[in-house]
């Protein structure tokens, strides 16, 4: 998807999320998913508002599954909030904009 969210792989997830300086929230979704089709615009436009403060990726887990499984990935959509390498934060489910930008606002 174009645009400011980032997609990941299992090669780049290392770099991206882990090694980030900033805190990263991890959309593990798939194509498949409707609820995840919901909340992609919600995280599109709060990564350009949050731009330089946390990046915003996303995950197919189909498509990538190594990264899914490490992290217990059961259900679509999983959000992840990484600070410093670590999760903080786990969310599951199509959240309604205020509520995710909430658990964002909460990271910053």
């Amino acid at each position: 998807m174009a645009g400011e969210v980032i997609e990941l792989s299992d090669a780049a997830f290392h770099h991206e999320v882990l090694e980030s300086r900033e805190p990263v929230l991890v959309d593990f979704t798939a194509t498949w998913c409707p609820p995840c089709r919901f909340i992609a615009p919600i995280i599109e436009a709060l990564a350009v508002e949050y731009r330089g403060r946390m990046k915003m990726t996303r995950l197919d887990v189909d498509a990538h599954p190594e990264t899914a499984s490490q992290y217990g990935i059961r259900a679509m959509p999983t959000l992840l909030i990484f600070k410093e390498g670590k999760v903080v934060r786990q969310l599951v489910g199509a959240l309604p904009r205020a509520k995710l930008e909430q658990e964002v606002l909460a990271q910053l």
